[in-house]
């Protein structure tokens, strides 16, 4: 039995029957070839997953390395191994003065992951960037590659969560950087900023994620647990009836985005604590691992919050995070 406390960000001391590392494609698909017929689960770095319970089966780590960039008239294409961190691309492109990710700087996890979770912050999802992303189908050990489009990209969503989970195992990423680099700074704190940089913008996302949200190496946690839930405008005018504060983002002509952090912190949320288990106290979006809790605690916690805001708001929050227990992915 393999430890993977170290292995997910909420730390918990859940084990798996093997745990293996993989470091290129060829060894990927070498592997597949081998054990398709077992019970495993892809794994980057573990920043949006919790193992619950004991994992019955093999977590396979994707460790692929490596970037290249290619250069056309008014693009950078850049190739990134799916197991590089991702806030070590972000920095690099800073570096070498491509433009455009510094909005999703300090997002946990890997480049192989962003794709799968359509990860976003500040105004800015990297479905925007992404030109195709690479994949070894795991049933035929088959190479393919998806562009953007078939990638079916989606709010905190993509094809890789849905219809081809556990199908196609993610080897390199490439994102295309235009040349022509435009800010995005209507989110939140950004807009104070007085036509900033790439460098500024970044410098001002680490900040505000720092001052906000726990380290996951310090105190466990998967950052935002909730997706922030979509709803019909009807919904919101029934809300705003009996809430007239209640923060409000227009998606189309017929739904707009709620924060699931009001939603959470008005109904007394905040800073509440379930055995090891909290809701963070400046972010209660985040729900936090104290070093003593464990998946059961947290999958009370977070039913008892998701019951709450459905009873009192007519909303059903979906987590962002992945949660896994002895078969693989569970519903929360």
């Amino acid at each position: 039995m393999q430890n993977l406390a170290s292995h997910h960000s909420f730390h918990f001391p859940a084990h798996c029957q093997q745990l293996v590392t993989l470091e290129t494609v060829d060894a990927a698909s070498e592997w597949l070839a081998h054990h398709r017929e077992q019970q495993w689960l892809i794994l980057g770095e573990g920043s949006n997953t919790a193992f619950i319970d004991d994992y019955d089966g093999t977590v396979v780590k994707i460790h692929i390395t490596g970037k290249k960039v290619v250069q056309t008239e008014h693009d950078f294409l850049i190739s990134v191994g799916a197991g590089e961190n991702w806030h070590e691309l972000v920095t690099y492109s800073l570096q070498h003065h491509m433009y455009g990710l510094e909005n999703l700087a300090l997002i946990p996890g890997s480049v192989g992951a962003a794709p799968i979770q359509n990860i976003g912050a500040y105004g800015v999802e990297v479905a925007s960037f992404i030109d195709s992303v690479e994949c070894l189908d795991v049933t035929t050990g088959q190479k393919q590659v998806k562009t953007t489009q078939q990638c079916q990209f989606g709010y905190r969503d993509s094809l890789f969560k849905r219809d081809w989970r556990n199908r196609l195992l993610i080897c390199t990423v490439t994102f295309r950087l235009p040349k022509k680099w435009q800010a995005v700074t209507n989110y939140g704190e950004l807009a104070e900023l007085d036509n900033p940089g790439p460098q500024t913008i970044f410098n001002k996302v680490v900040s505000i994620r720092q001052s906000k949200l726990p380290d996951p190496a310090i105190t466990g946690n998967a950052g935002s647990f909730f997706k922030n839930p979509i709803i019909p405008v009807a919904l919101y005018h029934d809300i705003a009836s009996r809430y007239p504060q209640c923060p409000v983002f227009a998606v189309d002509n017929e739904r707009v985005k709620i924060p699931a952090a009001w939603l959470i912190d008005t109904l007394g949320f905040k800073g509440k604590q379930h055995g090891g288990i909290h809701c963070h106290a400046r972010q209660p979006l985040v729900l936090t691992n104290d070093g003593n809790g464990n998946g059961k605690q947290l999958l009370e916690l977070a039913r008892l919050i998701r019951d709450s805001v459905l009873s009192e708001f007519g909303i059903m929050l979906e987590n962002e995070v992945q949660l896994i227990g002895k078969q693989g992915a569970l519903t929360l």
